[in-house]
């Protein structure tokens, strides 16, 4: 989450209050010890001056010197360069390797075409999200394999949990030592063209290998910020040569993990552990869209997975979910946290933010929330608790800025 306070202003330790607002957000312990594993490019983001905050066991940049709004607005409008490289790796391989994966989710990854791209969901046996992943057929049916992108925080027990329920039928190997960039914006293919010529031809949600000096990289035309662009895979001895490369091209700057926070959720995007985790369905998140016909009821490979009795009726309507993840905003200038409380104009609870900024290109206050069924329809008019003050926000339909994926 971007904090309401961006002016800069420092606390009694030196530390700027919307810093310490955004090491909350994303679950960063203020005073955190300095054992903390590195990315490839941390002698770069030294270099380029960026604040390092401790996050999902690493040291990672979450702002530079130009601060969270200005990387916001730069990647809105131009090209700006993550490093994500604390993200994991995996690839799965085998001839049954797309069946054993396509088990442990509700996703079609049989019919997954080759280097076509999916956006999956590890689920526990109560339908419950362990995590949200990404997922490429680099040609898993001839000797290929599946390569899955799993967020930082939970790829040691992603890893663990694959590997318990589908470790005899195909082969994982862990690839947490490889890098991965993020070139995000309108801009970032006229950007990357000039590097890997020919990266232009790829459309959203597909990839490609490349070459590079000998470095094997893997391009997918995709990222979590609404906006077109590419996340890169590649080994970690070639990244900081890679990025400074790219950061050499005029319309690309470093970005931080706070504008990138506030880009995904203007795009109407989840951030594990704020606004799904395994209390959540994926029919509660409001994810349906990422689960195919194939595998809903009635399809040709219905059910199967974990939790799917539970998944299924909530889809059918038979058990509907009793709480639905919204977009909400505020009609005041009041920006609205996680954790608040949303009541009703009788005064009851009726669910809790999630996650919540004064969004930079919306220019309003935005958040995302769970509330009950019944107050999910879009105007819903609803009370967030702040400090005891009513700050009055309404459902709105989601992303809050339009995307611009590049879909051919």
């Amino acid at each position: 989450m971007v904090p309401a306070n961006l002016s800069g202003k420092a606390d009694s330790e030196g530390k700027p209050q919307h810093v310490l607002w955004l090491f909350i957000a994303l679950g960063v312990p203020v005073n955190a010890a300095a054992d903390l594993l590195t990315t490839p490019l941390n002698a770069l983001h030294t270099e380029l001056g960026a604040r390092m905050v401790p996050f999902a066991g690493y040291s990672m940049p979450v702002q530079y010197p130009s601060g969270l709004v200005a990387e916001h607005h730069h990647t809105r409008n131009a090209a700006g360069l993550f490093d994500v490289s604390h993200m994991g790796q995996l690839c799965l391989s085998g001839p049954d390797a797309a069946a054993a994966f396509e088990c442990l989710m509700p996703v079609d990854v049989i019919g997954l075409g080759m280097n076509k791209q999916r956006y999956g969901l590890l689920l526990n046996d109560e339908g419950g999200i362990i995590d949200d992943l990404m997922f490429v057929n680099r040609d898993v049916a001839n000797g290929g394999d599946i390569f899955v992108i799993v967020n930082g925080a939970c790829k040691h027990g992603d890893l663990a949990h694959i590997q318990e329920r589908i470790g005899s039928r195909c082969t994982i190997t862990p690839q947490f030592d490889r890098a991965l960039l993020a070139l995000q914006g309108p801009q970032a293919v006229t950007a990357l063209q000039r590097l890997l010529p020919g990266v232009e031809k790829l459309v959203f949600m597909t990839g490609a290998a490349f070459d590079l000096d000998g470095a094997d990289l893997y391009v997918t035309r995709s990222g979590y910020t609404g906006e077109d662009g590419f996340e890169i895979s590649l080994p970690a001895h070639a990244a900081d040569a890679f990025a400074r490369a790219l950061l050499a091209q005029p319309e690309v700057k470093p970005i931080g993990l706070g504008a990138r926070n506030s880009l995904r959720l203007e795009a109407g995007l989840c951030l594990y552990g704020n606004d799904i985790d395994t209390t959540t369905t994926p029919v509660e998140a409001g994810l349906n869209w990422a689960m195919q016909k194939v595998r809903r009821t009635g399809g040709a490979r219905a059910g199967g997975f974990p939790g799917a009795d539970k998944v299924l009726a909530q889809l059918d309507g038979t058990s509907p979910a009793q709480r639905l993840r919204v977009g909400l905003v505020a009609l005041d200038r009041v920006p609205v946290r996680e954790h608040v409380e949303l009541h009703n104009d009788g005064g009851q609870k009726v669910g809790e933010v999630t996650s919540g900024l004064l969004a930079p290109t919306a220019d309003q206050p935005v958040a995302l929330a769970y509330v009950q069924a019944e107050y999910a329809p879009a105007g819903t008019r609803l009370n967030a608790m702040v400090r005891g003050k009513a700050v009055p926000m309404t459902v709105s339909a989601l992303p809050f800025v339009p995307n611009r994926y590049h879909r051919g």
